[in-house]
This record gives structure tokens, sequence and C-alpha cells, in this order.
């Protein structure tokens, strides 16, 4: 069974920052690609970002620009440094491997509100 761990969520005003991890096994890290996804009330899930194995990233139009994603390959850890915040990023977000069609952590809540 694929763990994947997130952390780092919580409550920010509007314009402040964040940092989500999450943590992946050696064995799932090393082989895929990973990223982040969001669902707001509401909302379908969608693709926030994404990074392969060899550090290619993309990004959603909506966070270009504000958010970064990035790999520790000692840690086995995926970040996305979220700044510029605004109260449309609010959301549970869900670390991701494209392992077996896509695996998910069990997500973390961010809330952009002042």
């Amino acid at each position: 069974q694929v763990q994947l761990v997130e952390s780092g969520g919580g409550l920010v005003q509007p314009g402040g920052s964040l940092r989500l991890s999450c943590a992946a096994s050696r064995s799932i890290f090393n082989n895929y690609a990973m990223g982040w996804y969001r669902q707001a009330p509401g909302k379908q899930r969608e693709a926030v970002a994404t990074i392969t194995r060899s550090g290619i990233t993309n990004y959603a139009d909506s966070v270009k620009g504000r958010f970064t994603i990035s790999r520790d390959n000692a840690k086995n850890l995926v970040y996305l440094q979220m700044n510029s915040l605004k109260p449309e990023d609010t959301a549970v977000y869900y670390c991701w491997a494209n392992y077996r069609s896509g695996s998910w952590g069990q997500g973390t809540q961010v809330t952009i509100s002042s």
C-alpha cells in the first residue's frame, strides 16, 4: 500500500505563505512523478503542481509565479511552497504519486482568510 503523508496545512491571512510537505516511501519517490492537487468545497479536484523524477515541473495557471514544487531526494520529501496566498487557494491539498493510475495522501486543509 502506498503511503503518502502530507503536513504543513493551516490558516493563513491573504498574502501569507505556507509550505506543504509530502513524505513518500523511497520506492515511490524514486520511480514516479509526484505532485499536489487540491479540492475546494463544491468543486472538483484539480492539479496544482507536478514534478517528475528528473525535476521537471508543471503548474496550474492559477498558481504560476506564486507556488513552487520541489523534491528533497535525500529525505524522500516533496514540498509545495505557497506564497502570496489568496482566499481562492482555500482547499484540501492532496499529495499525489503517479503510481497505479494515481495514489493519494489523506489531505491537509489550507485556509486563507483574514
